[in-house]
């Protein structure tokens, strides 16, 4: 099963990660959706996942957190603002602890800490907003017994000049 991680696209996904997800079987939007986003998505996989951020609106119907049966294990996903950086890895750990991992946005730095389980896997920033080493996404091939990771980014988008 192919799982596609984003997250922060506020507002604007890369069209690059658009078509590197597109035909996932899942999308996992991991918070702080934005405008459009939603609709954008939804035609590039045949699910779609997502948490509300801290900057979506209350309203959006978003849960704050959501944990997937995927053959393996259980994807745990949620946002991630509700710890400091300092003790953000070991929180998700001790509120997620039967999951295989945990996929979280926020910091919009991508990380795949994978030392021990549950692994926490943060994709990055999916659009332009502070996509640290560019915008990037993360691959997750979820077989019974094995998972993969695959993380991929793209150098950033030129910004338009103002005339």
């Amino acid at each position: 099963m192919r799982i596609a991680l984003i997250a922060d696209t506020h507002g604007h996904i890369d069209p690059r990660i658009a078509d590197a997800v597109r035909g996932a079987d899942v999308l996992v939007h991991a918070g702080d959706v934005g405008d459009g986003i939603e609709a954008a998505i939804t035609p590039l996989a045949k699910r779609i996942v997502i948490v509300q951020g801290n900057n979506d609106p209350g309203d959006s119907g978003w849960p704050e957190s959501e944990v997937l049966d995927l053959p393996g294990g259980k994807l745990a996903v949620i946002h991630g603002d509700q710890w400091p950086a300092k003790t953000r890895h070991r929180k998700l750990r001790e509120r997620f602890p039967h999951a295989q991992a945990i996929v979280c946005g926020h910091s919009h730095r991508r990380v795949q800490d994978t030392d021990e389980t549950p692994w926490v896997l943060n994709p990055g920033a999916a659009g332009r907003s502070r996509a640290y080493g560019g915008p990037g996404w993360i691959e997750l091939i979820a077989e019974n017994g094995r998972w993969q990771l695959h993380a991929d980014s793209f150098e950033p988008l030129a910004k338009r000049r103002r005339k």
